[in-house]
Order: C-alpha cells, then structure tokens, then sequence
C-alpha cells in the first residue's frame, strides 16, 4: 500500500480579515470535501471561527451520517467547535414540493439554500457570532451568484449579522480542495446531496453506460468504510 501523502500546492496565503470590522464568524459548511480548504485558510488567517453543520437536503440517511462524520473528523484534528444542527428532510421536502424535476441551479437549489441559510442566521445570531459564511460556493458546480443571494437575504433580520461572501475559489482555492480531499482521505460524494440530484446523477450514468452511484464506498486512498 502507498503511504506517501498526497502532494499539496504550497501557497503563500494572504491574511484575510473578516468583513466590517466583525470578530466571530459562523461557517455553514456542507461537506469535508467543500469545507477544507476555508478551514485551512481560516487557521492560517487567526480568525475565530466555528463550524455549523445543517443540511437537511442530503439523502439518504446512510449519505447523510457520512458526510458529517468527514466534516467533523477534519474539525476535531484542528481543534474546531463543530455544531450538529437536526436532521428534518420532511421539513426540506415540504418546502421543495412541486420542484423535484427543476434542474441543478435552479429555483429548488435557491429554496434550498435559502432554507440552510435562513437556519444557519439564526444560529448565529443566538449565539453571539457577528459574521457568517459558507463552503457551498467553493464548488465549481454551483452558481456562485445565486448562493450569495441567499446568504444577504438570510441575514437580513439580524442588524448585528454581516454575510461574508468572499469568493473561495479565487487563488488556486478550488484545486486545492480536491488535493485537500485526496490528503485527507475525505469521503468522494459523486451527486450534490439530495435524491433528486441522485436520481438525476444516477440516470446520466446510466445513459452513458455506467453503474449506478455506490453509496458509502469510495474515499480518496482509503479502504475502510
């Protein structure tokens, strides 16, 4: 078995400081995968932060649990507050219903974030952070625009809650979360989280002569599962 670590790009990063003038910050994060490399890049810059984990989206269960148990195994090796918010699919799928044939990006994904955001505000608001932000719009799969909208909107009943919307993936920011991922050993999600997006995924591959997803089994050079 290779044990050698995966290469990452070494990278000189500028120090960030949170938007007007705010101290504590709030990251929404959707996965490990998404979420490494802020986290990193929030270290290197000493900002004080904490880790809010809500995404009643992901399905299944099993899919679920997973993607989680990633994100808190990385905040527990740097020493991160990590908090767990509830699991309400059936809060996500009443709020969705009559868009489960929209495509990716569009009006069920703002739905969508709107509801993760809105939860996400709240949180930190109760809980005396000044500044939220989040690892959804590091992918390049998403529509970077329309997740920043969703954040502004979210904070707006808060006076004392800035969103930040630094873009992530500016810098080398999105390749060095694939080799974050591939270093780590971090769960490979193959579909965005919920089933419709698995449905979707799985009927393109099918169409192209591909096995349906596998859920559960493939990490970046790791065995176990």
């Amino acid at each position: 078995m290779n044990t050698e670590k995966p290469f990452v790009t070494p990278i000189e990063r500028p120090k960030l400081s949170l938007p007007q003038g705010k101290k504590k910050l709030l990251m929404h994060s959707c996965c490990a995968p998404c979420s490494g490399e802020i986290m990193e890049a929030l270290l290197a810059s000493e900002i004080d932060y904490s880790i809010y984990f809500y995404n009643p989206n992901i399905h299944p269960r099993k899919e679920y649990d997973i993607r989680k148990n990633e994100n808190i195994r990385f905040a527990e090796k740097h020493g991160i507050e990590f908090f767990d918010d509830d699991y309400d699919p059936e809060n996500w799928y009443a709020r969705t219903k009559g868009m489960e044939w929209e495509p990716e990006r569009g009006p069920r994904c703002t739905v969508c974030f709107d509801m993760r955001f809105e939860r996400s505000a709240k949180f930190a608001h109760d809980h005396g952070f000044d500044c939220l932000t989040s690892s959804l719009g590091i992918s390049r799969w998403k529509d970077m625009n329309q997740i920043n909208g969703c954040g502004h909107r979210a904070v707006e009943p808060y006076p004392d809650l800035v969103y930040w919307d630094f873009n992530w993936r500016k810098g080398g920011g999105s390749a060095r979360m694939v080799e974050i991922s591939k270093r780590e050993g971090f769960y490979q999600q193959e579909y965005c989280g919920c089933s419709h997006s698995l449905r979707d995924a799985n009927r393109y591959r099918l169409s192209q002569g591909r096995p349906r997803i596998e859920l559960g089994v493939k990490f970046y050079g790791r065995d176990e599962h």
